[in-house]
């Protein structure tokens, strides 16, 4: 949306409010526990966040928290881990067989205590976090780093329009099945 185009819809008090099939442009503050909690990550006005609304892009209770906000409406939210990237289940902690990650012979420089790794499953590839090395295996953590931590988030919506065409070629190009359609 160019400014023209800004002004035009906040004199004839057209002002776009977040909802289902909208793009969002914003900031924030993602936040261990609470407002005063370890950052987190953070997204600025220099390098703003933007996502649309209602494709799963992000987590249902962040978008839930931001429905009908507008552009200059400030934030500040909290989720539980459940709510979040869910809860920390040792049973997505494994020891797999330390052959998997040898190679010629040798463990493979990337396989260090703490590295993210890419790892192909049944379910396709996910990120794991090594946490152990012995003799005999590789102890791997496929939870979400996040996993168990509540969030607060917090900051700004900078920009919220309506969805175009474009805003679909660059991730689906419109022609899978699954979607509840873009166009």
């Amino acid at each position: 949306m160019d400014i023209e185009e800004n002004v035009w819809n906040i004199v004839n008090n057209k002002i776009m409010k977040i909802q289902d099939q909208t793009v969002v442009t914003m900031t924030y503050i993602l936040r261990e526990k609470d407002e005063n909690g370890r950052i987190i990550q953070e997204a600025t006005k220099d390098n703003p966040f933007t996502f649309i609304c209602g494709m799963h892009q992000v987590l249902p209770k962040f978008e839930e928290n931001l429905m009908g906000k507008e552009p200059g409406d400030h934030y500040c939210f909290y989720l539980t881990p459940e709510e979040g990237y869910g809860v920390h289940d040792e049973r997505n902690v494994l020891d797999l067989d330390k052959e998997i990650f040898m190679q010629n012979g040798v463990l493979h420089e990337m396989v260090k205590v703490g590295a993210q790794l890419i790892m192909q499953t049944q379910q396709g590839p996910m990120a794991a976090v090594v946490r152990e090395i012995g003799d005999q295996h590789v102890k791997m953590d496929f939870n979400h780093d996040l996993a168990g931590v509540h969030l607060c988030f917090s900051g700004e919506i900078l920009e919220v329009r309506e969805t175009t065409d474009d805003d679909f070629s660059d991730s689906c190009g419109g022609s899978c099945e699954s979607c509840s359609g873009c166009h």
